[in-house]
């Protein structure tokens, strides 16, 4: 009997998926473990394995389908000794199952027809003659549920595939009296008169930050604090290390990684997470680090990052970023954490302040260092400052805790040569 291939839950927050490629052919043998396709989740782009040895009998699901449901039949692999047949078995057997039983009107009395009231759509004479609908499994269970006839409806996806935007704006038309293939795409609000809208479909991974974020401030009470870090000693520490060697190439995020983690080593309550029946108290130190990615951001990890030297740490977050950046990171790699960093200054950006990420109760927002003139032992001067913003889950770190962190971080980035002993 041939063998599924299922769509896999490749993250804990993923509930669908795009397939964005298939790397096996129909017909083409393939061995367990082989890689067969590529899945866009709500983080990155994740390799679908083969589970059996055999022969990838039939595609169910073609590139480029968007919002696919985990557990979603994509394949069937043909077993040695089974031919194309038991494909058309399989199929035909599941539809059956599918489809509902007859039921015996005879007895049942038709009402009159109401000519005001409103006629069903009907499947154009195409359908009839055999016509295939493609349509994405989301879209076909909309439709289903709102009684809405796919025949009808024009898609916006790859070659001509129905998407959930067009279901919603059959609705929409239906609800407003107009026939639902009078726009061929979802219908976009108009922003002003003058001003033509181009919608921009959202990635999975734009729609996991949103509701990330939204959830995050609606349900964390966030507060601020800032302080002002004179780096001149740390950039000429730098300077001096990446001089005495070309197996790393330090950066002033690296000191920031290092000296985050050492001052949660110090102050363990600011270490934590909140939840209803307990505040965690993390026994390690991992520290997330947003990465900016094509379409939004990920947050790959530094684990135990107290325990790693300045090189360690620089050498790894290379590595992560780039991997970050080509969509290759395994879940275990962006997931978890307790702390985060968030750092705008190679953009020109002074100070902001950053979004906690749940269910961690902490993230620093580091701006860029510039040099301002400061007031040293009653006399005028110039130093190179970076100021940094720690945003704080109340629930968890009060005020006095934030600012004794943010104390054993400045005096960590003021004092550079301390981070190496």
């Amino acid at each position: 009997m041939p063998v599924k291939i299922l769509l896999p839950a490749l993250s804990p927050t993923m509930t669908e998926g795009t397939l964005v490629k298939w790397l096996k052919k129909e017909g083409e043998e393939i061995n367990s473990g082989d890689i067969v396709a590529e899945v866009e989740t709500d983080k990155a782009t994740m390799e679908i394995e083969a589970i059996e040895d055999g022969k990838l009998g039939r595609i169910l699901i073609a590139e480029g389908t968007e919002a696919v449901p985990i557990n979603t039949p994509i394949a069937l692999i043909l077993e040695e000794g089974e031919d194309d047949s038991a494909l058309d078995t399989i199929l035909t057997s599941e539809a059956d199952a599918a489809s509902p039983k007859p039921v015996d009107v005879s007895n049942v009395e038709l009402p009159k027809s109401d000519p005001t009231a409103e006629k069903p759509i009907t499947a154009p004479d195409a359908v009839k003659s055999g016509v295939r609908i493609f349509a994405s499994p989301l879209a076909k269970r909309m439709a289903r549920q709102a009684g809405l006839d796919l025949a009808q409806i024009l898609g916006s996806g790859p070659k001509g595939r129905i998407v959930k935007a067009d279901i919603e704006s059959a609705l929409l038309r239906k609800k407003e009296g107009a026939s639902p293939t009078q726009a061929t795409s979802a219908t976009v609000p108009e922003v002003l008169p003058s001003v033509t809208a181009t919608p921009v479909a959202n990635s999975n991974m734009r729609k996991v930050i949103a509701n990330r974020l939204t959830e995050s401030k609606q349900t964390i009470p966030h507060f601020y604090l800032s302080i002002d870090c004179i780096i001149d000693n740390l950039l000429e520490v730098r300077s001096d290390l990446n001089n005495r060697s070309t197996i790393y190439k330090l950066s002033i995020n690296d000191f920031v990684i290092r000296a985050s983690a050492l001052a949660l080593k110090k102050v363990p309550a600011a270490n934590a997470s909140w939840t209803d029946d307990a505040t965690i108290l993390h026994g390690q130190v991992d520290i997330s680090v947003a990465v900016a990615v094509e379409g939004g951001l990920i947050t790959p990890i530094i684990f135990n990052a107290s325990g790693k030297g300045l090189s360690e740490i620089s050498n790894e977050m290379v590595e992560l970023a780039q991997r970050a950046r080509d969509g290759r990171l395994k879940p275990e790699e962006y997931q978890g954490g307790s702390f985060s960093i968030s750092n705008l200054g190679m953009h020109g950006v002074k100070e902001f302040s950053a979004v906690i990420n749940p269910p961690q109760s902490g993230i620093l927002a580091v701006g860029a260092g510039e040099q301002r003139p400061i007031v040293d032992n009653g006399a005028l001067a110039i130093a190179t400052v970076m100021t940094c913003t720690l945003s704080c889950d109340h629930r968890v770190i009060d005020g006095a805790i934030g600012a004794e962190w943010l104390a054993a971080f400045k005096g960590l980035i003021e004092g550079p040569l301390t981070m190496l002993l």
